[in-house]
């Protein structure tokens, strides 16, 4: 796992986009219906690549909008 994208530094990253505070994402909460366009996505796409996240691609992220999925990909753990 990458320290630079630990689960904090993805639910933050997340809540930042969505103008809220991270506490308030839950880990099964889909991101869509939160408010998470495909325009965000794309720039946690880009932001978490440059952070060590080479291989990421938006279909990782579209094709499952919740937060423990996109934990368990860009941070390795489980979801």
């Amino acid at each position: 796992m990458s320290q630079s994208l630990s689960p904090e530094r993805v639910r933050a990253d997340v809540a930042e986009l969505l103008g809220c505070e991270p506490a308030e994402i839950t880990p099964e909460e889909d991101l869509v219906d939160r408010g998470l366009d495909s325009v965000r996505m794309m720039t946690l796409v880009e932001r978490w690549r440059a952070a060590g996240a080479a291989t990421l691609e938006f279909p990782d992220l579209a094709e499952r909008p919740v937060l423990a999925h996109w934990t368990a990909l860009v941070a390795g753990e489980t979801a």
